[in-house]
């Protein structure tokens, strides 16, 4: 933990570069042993190749251990606040600190996946200010372009040097401007026709959403997931997004995608990304969203909000 880290807030979130095998396992075996040693509990949640690597480097200290690969667990980013960090986090008792390893950024990660991926890293710093958690965040520097190496600098107070073995402040930390910088225009689709909805065709809208999803090959759970979403995003345009939307599904790739966009202003950053209050009423619509869709990228501006969603055929 750096200085300036401890003595503003007790959240510490620093990025772990690492080049090789030899300095993943020596960052974050470290890392997790810590943290057993002085009695906190410990998760990793990383690529499941890693996760193997970290499992046999921990030998019998693995049993001790949240073991979550990442590839399934953070499949959509947006659902890993609330349901990988957080609901770790939110079980333990108090008065230890929580010590967790998240890798949401890998190689392998999409161009359409990457933008939510960096939001989801700058939010964290939001989502977790004030709380006594260590989040460390490995990157593998070799495979993944030097600009996903720079935006790790932007969302992380502090960086690790694997193979120097030194934390320091990172003099690019500004996780706002991440969040503002990737709070891009969705890539246009061309072809795809728009249904307009409104109070009274939501339930159309509704069943023209799952009759199109089926015909494009998504099938029972996914189809049941998809029909979820699109009820709550078209609901949520009719009650806060002045009232009217339109409706779009396609297929892209082996996924297929609803979209909604309307007049609405989505002005929290982390709405969707919070585990809802038990006593709370509403309010968990956009969780649900990120829950249930394999990817969920959001767009907000002047012109109103567009949720695009893809689930898996």
């Amino acid at each position: 933990m750096s200085a300036a880290a401890e003595h503003f807030d007790p959240f510490v979130h620093p990025a772990l570069f690492y080049g090789d095998e030899q300095e993943y396992l020596a960052g974050t075996v470290s890392f997790v042993r810590a943290g057993l040693a002085a009695g906190d509990p410990v998760a990793v949640a990383v690529p499941g190749e890693n996760l193997e690597l970290i499992r046999d480097g921990l030998g019998a200290d693995a049993d001790a251990v949240r073991l979550m690969d990442m590839r399934e667990a953070g499949r959509n980013p947006g659902r890993i606040i609330p349901g990988v960090l957080r609901a770790f986090a939110d079980a333990q008792p108090p008065g230890k600190r929580v010590r967790i390893i998240g890798e949401p950024i890998w190689a392998g990660r999409s161009e359409t996946e990457y933008p939510a991926c960096v939001q989801h890293e700058a939010l964290i710093n939001a989502a977790f200010r004030g709380r006594t958690v260590s989040i460390l965040c490995p990157y593998d520097v070799r495979r993944l372009a030097p600009e996903v190496v720079a935006d790790a600098y932007a969302t992380h107070p502090t960086v690790i040097q694997a193979g120097a073995g030194q934390e320091r402040d990172s003099g690019a930390y500004d996780p706002d401007d991440v969040v503002a910088r990737y709070n891009e225009p969705l890539p246009p689709v061309a072809g795809v026709p728009a249904l307009d909805f409104d109070t009274e065709s939501l339930s159309q809208a509704r069943h023209v959403a799952t009759d199109l999803a089926a015909r494009l090959g998504l099938a029972g759970t996914r189809l049941q997931d998809l029909a979820l979403v699109t009820a709550e995003l078209t609901t949520n345009s009719v009650v806060h997004g002045g009232g009217t939307g339109t409706l779009r599904v396609w297929a892209e790739d082996e996924r297929v995608v609803c979209e909604v966009h309307d007049k609405g202003r989505l002005a929290d950053p982390l709405a969707g990304r919070r585990p809802a209050p038990r006593d709370q009423r509403g309010g968990r619509g956009l969780l649900m969203v990120n829950l249930l869709a394999d990817l969920v990228r959001v767009h907000t501006g002047a012109d109103g909000t567009t949720v695009r969603c893809w689930f898996a055929r």
